[in-house]
């Protein structure tokens, strides 16, 4: 019963993950106009409250009341070749189209409350996306159908301590919701489902140096999820698996460093490194709450992953800002840890961005990122969660296309 249900250990939280824009199943799209620089000096921009989701602290440059409204539709080509492996009437032929298109939204709203204080909300979608392989192909066992939504609310505050430096906090509320369907041992439809609401927290400090250059830092705490939810079966294993389950999962914190340097009235430059602590991310511990022997264990192993951005952006008018950047994001999934869920590699960022200012009120920023991923192989055999199903091997090719739009309005 254990290597039965073993492959359910995948299921909630890794669904979104198939081909991700960042590394593991991290979101980055928060924000149309840091966007546009591959998110370089996101930390230490503060252009417009969007900004406030990477360092919350940059809050004391938003003056009055303003509205930023957002988001990103996701592109992602996604193919799984030199498949192998599976039962003998499995689909061993190339997956095209794996990963859904998906939009992720975003908003936030900031009040300068006096000149040292101002306070915002924001709501975003940090995880989210839809994986879908044929019915029968090899690895059915280890996934078929994968869709998740997610969403945060984070309330915050932010506090100029002297001419040059500001703090900030925030109180993260995120819920997840998440579907999966598979065939336990490749041959018994199974399909699991669940969600929870939980509170993190997020820190931020930004320091001016003069009225050209900044340096932000932002971190954002490890949310420790407890997802509920229900495994459902085939008539053949309904009255063996059908019950409630649950499941712990900590998602990684994130530490985050920036700079802006505006070097003259035309160009501007950012930098930005962020380190992602995947490490906690060790392992999935599945249990039944009917059956209390019901249990299932799978090892992650995932590693810290680093990020780096460089941008710059030249001022072509008073109505037109042009953003430029460049990225690296590293995997957090070893060769010997990737599974067809996650068959996570390096990736390279390319991004370009627009700012148009209609006028002193409304502005809007326009972006355009592709994501090139290096190619990819999973092995279940090699693993050290083999025994899960039917083993297969797959060659994945992955890049990601995105536009970002959002429009900023002052009260």
């Amino acid at each position: 019963m254990k290597k039965l249900v073993t492959f359910t250990a995948l299921a909630t939280v890794l669904a979104i993950a198939n081909n991700a824009n960042a590394a593991g199943f991290q979101l980055r799209e928060q924000s149309a106009a840091a966007q546009g620089n591959a998110f370089a000096g996101a930390t230490a921009g503060a252009e417009n409250p969007s900004y406030a989701f990477f360092n919350v602290a940059g809050l004391t440059r938003q003056k009055g009341i303003q509205v930023n409204l957002g988001g990103t539709y996701i592109a992602p080509q996604a193919e799984a070749r030199n498949i192998s492996g599976g039962l003998p009437t499995s689909e061993t032929g190339e997956q095209h189209n794996i990963v859904h298109a998906a939009i992720a939204p975003n908003g936030t709203v900031s009040y300068q409350l006096d000149d040292k204080t101002v306070l915002g909300v924001s709501v975003n979608s940090p995880f989210g996306m839809i994986t879908k392989y044929n019915a029968n192909w090899a690895g059915s066992a280890h996934g078929n159908t994968s869709r998740v939504h997610t969403i945060t609310i984070t309330p915050m505050a932010a506090y100029k301590v002297t001419d040059q430096l500001s703090l900030g906090a925030g109180f993260v509320v995120e819920k997840v919701r998440a579907r999966l369907t598979s065939k336990a041992r490749g041959v018994y439809d199974t399909a699991v489902h669940g969600d929870t609401t939980d509170i993190g927290y997020q820190l931020g400090a930004m320091y001016e140096l003069n009225d050209n250059t900044r340096f932000g830092i932002g971190y954002r705490s490890e949310m420790k999820h407890k997802i509920q939810g229900e495994i459902e079966s085939s008539p053949l294993l309904g009255a063996l698996m059908n019950q409630d389950i649950n499941c712990d999962l900590d998602l990684p914190a994130t530490f985050s460093l920036g700079a802006y340097h505006k070097l003259n009235d035309k160009w501007e430059l950012m930098a930005e490194y962020q380190r992602t602590y995947w490490s906690s991310f060790d392992r999935l511990d599945f249990n039944g709450k009917d059956n209390p022997a019901f249990h299932s264990r799978t090892y992650e192993n995932w590693r810290d992953t680093n990020f780096y951005a460089l941008g710059a952006s030249y001022q072509i008018d008073d109505q037109w800002k042009a953003r430029f950047g460049v990225a690296f994001d590293q995997a957090a999934a070893k060769r010997a840890e990737r599974t067809p869920r996650i068959p996570d590699s390096d990736r390279i960022w390319y991004s370009f961005g627009l700012n148009y200012k209609y006028n002193e009120k409304l502005s809007f920023d326009m972006a355009y990122t592709y994501i090139q991923a290096k190619d990819a192989t999973v092995d279940t055999a090699n693993t050290r969660n083999r025994g899960t199903g039917p083993e297969v091997y797959a060659d994945y090719k992955n890049s990601v296309k995105m536009w970002g739009l959002s429009l900023n309005y002052k009260f």
